[in-house]
């Protein structure tokens, strides 16, 4: 699944490394913190990748797609912005931390759901309480 050597590209999750071409950055003005420095410099971070380009298990793949779909464009390209912080690099690392995240809970297979049903005591106390819950309000009404 992993085609890089070792120490290649940048490690985005533990045990997967995308080459460093995937990740395409860009700048651009924020609108975050710190005054009269947002106006000079495009301090915005952008980070953009294919979906094809993570190397992750096929079905791994379609979590993320789902997980991120607010930042999945129709090319197949993951979009993740960051401008949180004064300073580009800050934000860059902003983006690739989002990134990891996203990676590493779609690695994560779901919880199966077992199908389970109520106890039959469950259902007693259950019906119990209802019929008290019952009985309390239909006194209320006696009252008036």
């Amino acid at each position: 699944m992993n085609a890089l050597p070792p120490n290649s590209g940048i490690e985005i999750a533990p045990n997967v490394r995308v080459p460093d071409g995937a990740l395409e950055f860009s700048f651009a003005n924020s609108s975050g913190p710190g005054g009269q420095n947002v106006n000079k410099r495009a301090t915005k971070a952008v980070l953009r990748i294919a979906l094809d380009a993570i190397p992750i298990h096929p079905e791994a793949r379609v979590r993320l797609a789902a997980l991120g779909s607010l930042y999945v464009t129709g090319g197949g390209e993951l979009v993740i912005a960051c401008d949180e912080n004064r300073s580009q690099e800050r934000n860059k690392d902003g983006c690739l931390e989002r990134l990891r995240a996203l990676v590493i809970q779609a690695m994560k297979r779901p919880k199966v759901r077992k199908a389970t049903r109520p106890s039959r005591g469950a259902k007693e106390r259950r019906l119990t309480e209802k019929r008290v819950r019952s009985e309390r309000k239909q006194r209320r009404r006696g009252e008036e």
